[in-house]
Order: C-alpha cells, then sequence, then structure tokens
C-alpha cells in the first residue's frame, strides 16, 4: 500500500542522499543538507502520521498543547512524561556555575558513541528531571527555555509594553475575513532570539480559506529530516484540524516548506532502513466534538484511530 504522506517524506529523505550537499552544523555532528523543498499533504486523505516508523503523537499533541497553553517551561511536558525538549533544558544547567557533575560537553554525540559515558549521562538526566519536578526554584532558573514558540504564539511583546496573542488573532482573522491574506502567526522575534534555548526552527505559518477547507502553509528555516519533520508535520496537520473546527471548516491541505533539510550524519542507517520499509494505510484523527475552544483541548480530548505502524527507529538527538 502507498500513502501520499509515506511516499512524499521518504522521496524527500531519497533526494537529500541523492543530490544534498555536505555539510558543517552548529553541533558538531555533520549533514547531508539541500536548501527549499516543499511537500503538499491533503489533510482529507488520513492524518499524517508516518507509517514507516512508529511516530509517537501523543508527545506531538502534548508538546503542541504546550504552545498553545503559551508555557515555555519543561516542567509542564515532563510531567506528562514528554521530554522532547528536556535536552535543551538540561545543557542550561550543565553549563552553568552551579553544576558540579561530570563533564558533559557535547553530550549527546558522546552518549551515542560512547555506552559508559551514556550510562553517566542518563544518570545526571535523571537528576535533573527530579530536580525539575521537585524543586520549584531550579524549575524556574533550568527548566524555562526562554521567550520560545509557546510565548511568541501568545505573548509577543508589543511597543507600548504589552502583549499580542497571534492564535486568537488569527482565529478571529479566519472567522470573520476568510479572504485575508494575513492569516499568519509568527515565531521568530529577532530581538528575543538570542534568549531562546534555541531558535525557533518552525519560524512562520500562514493559513488560507477556500471551498470551505482550511489550509496551512510553514516556513520552517531548519529541518531535521529524521527526528524532527515527521513531528512539524504531525504538529501542524493536528493544529490546522484544532483551528479548522473552531471555525467551522473542513481541513484543507497542509503545505511543509523547507528552508535547510538535513540528514545528520549518524542518522544515515537509520534513514535508509526506513527508505526499505514498506508504506501502511494511515491513522484518523478524532477530537472530542463537546470542545469548541482550541485552548481547552487536554490530551484525553485528542484520539488516533487505525494506526498500525512499522517499529520506531532509534537516532540521536544532536543538540
Amino acid at each position: 500500500m502507498i500513502n501520499h504522506v509515506d511516499e512524499a517524506y521518504l522521496k524527500l529523505c531519497q533526494y537529500i542522499l541523492d543530490e544534498g550537499n555536505a555539510k558543517g552544523d552548529r553541533t558538531g555532528t555533520g549533514t547531508w543538507s539541500t536548501f527549499g523543498y516543499q511537500m503538499r499533504f491533503d489533510l482529507q486523505e488520513g492524518f499524517p502520521l508516518l507509517t514507516t516508523k512508529k511516530t509517537a503523537f501523543r508527545l506531538i499533541a502534548t508538546e503542541l498543547l504546550w504552545f498553545l497553553k503559551g508555557d515555555t517551561n519543561v516542567k509542564t511536558l515532563i510531567q506528562q512524561r514528554n521530554h522532547i525538549w528536556d535536552e535543551w533544558a538540561f545543557e542550561k544547567w550543565v553549563t552553568s556555575d552551579e553544576y558540579e557533575g561530570p563533564n558533559m560537553d557535547h553530550f549527546g554525540n558522546r552518549a551515542a558513541k560512547d555506552e559508559q559515558f551514556a550510562v553517566i549521562y542518563k544518570e545526571q538526566m535523571s537528576i535533573f528531571q527530579e530536580k525539575i519536578l521537585s524543586d520549584d526554584d531550579f524549575a524556574a532558573k533550568y527548566g524555562d527555555l526562554g521567550p520560545v514558540y509557546g510565548k511568541q504564539w501568545r505573548s509577543w511583546p508589543d511597543a507600548e509594553g504589552g502583549t499580542i496573542d497571534q492564535i486568537k488573532n488569527v482565529i478571529h482573522s479566519i472567522k470573520n475575513n476568510p479572504n485575508s491574506r494575513r492569516h499568519i502567526v509568527s515565531a521568530w522575534n529577532p530581538a528575543e532570539v538570542d534568549d531562546m534555548a534555541l531558535p525557533p526552527c518552525h519560524t512562520l505559518f500562514q493559513f488560507y480559506v477556500a471551498d470551505g477547507k482550511l489550509s496551512c502553509q510553514l516556513y520552517q528555516r531548519s529541518a531535521d529530516v529524521f527526528l524532527g519533520v515527521p513531528f512539524n508535520i504531525a504538529s501542524y496537520a493536528l493544529l490546522t484540524h484544532l483551528i479548522a473546527k473552531e471555525c467551522d471548516l473542513e481541513v484543507g491541505e497542509f503545505i511543509h516548506t523547507l528552508g535547510d533539510a538535513h540528514i545528520y550524519k549518524n542518522h544515515l542507517d537509520q534513514v535508509n532502513e526506513q527508505l526499505s520499509r514498506e508504506h501502511r494505510a494511515l491513522p484518523t484523527l478524532h477530537l472530542n466534538e463537546e470542545k469548541t475552544s482550541i485552548f481547552d483541548y487536554e490530551m484525553e480530548d485528542l484520539k488516533i484511530e487505525g494506526y498500525d505502524p512499522h517499529p520506531s527507529i532509534k537516532a540521536p538527538i544532536a543538540v
């Protein structure tokens, strides 16, 4: 069986392997990279959760709800057993003057290559996570990631000392002026980029209404194709579903436009394994019909049915 989501994603992977440029990067890992690539997904044909490897919908959904609540502290995510942002907060701690444990320089790469160090790293990460959960002062200092997505989406600082709620504004705009070409939310705030644990990779998205359907296009400046992009596809598809429901629209397309799309050199074996797998049928998303506001959803209001993917494929994260 071929589904258009896995087909488009694996085509991107193969294109980078065949045509990509060898480039260095901030993490020192090295990548194969291409610049400027676009994929289109028809959200009427199923929810775009990859089937050629298991992709964790719970992690995607809890992260998106965290963004939508304007939260920027990993404590909320750790409480929900979501650890996808832990490394960036952990790095803040282990590079501080207060950290007195073993040297954690380049912990991501070292843990992937050195089993003995990986044990030490996991011990320190467990200590960090426990301190985040048990010590409010520690969590406030080391759990906060700075003015990342949730802050920019819900509390962009304005010139008068107030804030702009971009998500509320874009929903109001879609409802009241659907033909507008200004249904835009930006996470890239030049005045605050240097204060973020990680400058936003998915930088700007725009909505488009036609024929009673809501479509979304994302511009992503930097795309970790193996680990990040499957999450980004599903996250923005989910966001489109949530906003479409609130605006009494059907879903249309999700268009994913990539700037620097790269495969890390320590992900090549994993990518080739995924390329060898057969596609399966896409799952279906079900939303709690009783919820009317995008800001009221909790994880239990979001259900995926019919998801039968191949097993997950582990790979180290570059920090």
